[in-house]
């Protein structure tokens, strides 16, 4: 489910003190898991990473299913560049061009590779110990792995005395945690995420809270063992932040971009995050831009939120010479232009 906790604004601002959307760079090399090397066996490990690569980019588990896809579910290897063995994987490495040119061709829209910067607080409950997941550990390892499977740049805690007096289960269950709010300030991520996992009779359970901006959403998961759970985690969180940056087949329209106060490296930085909506830069007047962009209005907020800007507030009509004894009219206000600023 989702939330917007509008009184929360500012505290949860703090989840997010800056933006430092991530390029994913891998993200469309695909690792499928293989018990062998035979044919039969190869075929089903492309299609499973061709599975795989559309969730990532579509956000979408039925996106899978889209029966213009049933033609390149059954040879994938027409978007495939390359593919390989390492131990006991498939390394497949799919075209970027030809891959979205074959999902938009099946009327899907795509999420690009310019992603939320996630930290991820993942503690682990029982009756003997708790544990806090960082870099240097066996599981730390495991959360990386199922980042980089489900496209999410994910980074995790240094693990110091102070995170850990700080990240426990209660903090970590609080609707509007400051503490962690803080804790989270020096890893300059977009958005942070918190995970309770804890081992039961029939394998695993956790529980999960994210936030970005200033909304909040939560979900449970369940799998057999800790990989599979934070597959499954991680899969749940890619499926509710997509929508945010990917727009229906359709809702995207023409649109007038202005942004104040560019200099070259935000200029770089715009032609970065504009990318997937086909951003041509029109004019440029000082530390003035003006694109036109294809995207909803929606989807380009969200998308430049990543870099930290901030709308300006609508420029206001004026209101045409009236005829003796009749009220001013005036003119409706272009709606296909959003400004911004840094």
């Amino acid at each position: 489910m989702r939330a917007v906790f509008r009184p929360f604004l500012l505290c949860l601002a703090l989840l997010a003190p800056a933006a430092w959307a991530q390029t994913v760079t891998d993200l469309y090399q695909v690792r499928e898991a293989v018990s062998g090397q035979q044919p039969e066996e190869r075929s089903a490990a492309l299609t499973r990473a061709l599975d795989t690569l559309v969730l990532r980019l579509t956000g979408s588990v039925a996106a899978v299913q889209n029966p213009g896809l049933a033609e390149l579910r059954k040879n994938p290897q027409q978007v495939i560049s390359q593919y390989g063995y390492e131990a006991d994987a498939l390394l497949v490495q799919f075209d970027p061009v030809s891959t979205d040119a074959a999902l938009q061709r099946a009327g899907l829209s795509l999420w690009g590779a310019n992603r939320p910067a996630i930290i991820a607080w993942w503690f682990d409950e029982s009756v003997e110990s708790n544990n806090l997941l960082t870099d240097g550990q066996e599981g730390g390892a495991l959360v990386k792995r199922a980042a980089q499977h489900r496209g999410l740049p994910i980074r995790l805690p240094i693990g110091d005395l102070n995170e850990q007096l700080i990240v426990t289960s209660e903090s970590l269950r609080e609707e509007v945690p400051a503490e962690l709010a803080k804790a989270s300030e020096r890893y300059s991520t977009d958005a942070t995420l918190a995970v309770l996992t804890r081992s039961e009779y029939a394998g695993m359970k956790a529980e999960w809270t994210l936030w970005l901006g200033d909304t909040r959403e939560q979900g449970n998961a369940s799998a057999a063992d800790p990989a599979q759970l934070a597959d499954a985690v991680l899969l749940a969180v890619s499926e509710r932040l997509a929508p945010r940056f990917v727009v229906a087949p359709g809702a995207a329209r023409s649109l007038t971009l202005e942004v104040e106060g560019a200099d070259l490296a935000r200029y770089a930085e715009l032609q970065r995050l504009l990318e997937p909506f086909a951003a041509q830069l029109v004019k440029a007047d000082g530390g003035r831009l003006t694109f036109r962009v294809s995207a909803s209005a929606e989807q380009l907020r969200a998308q430049l939120a990543l870099a930290h800007l901030q709308e300006s507030p609508a420029v206001s009509a004026e209101a045409a010479p009236a005829a003796p004894g009749q009220a001013p009219v005036v003119a409706a206000q272009a709606t296909d232009t959003l400004r911004f600023h840094w």
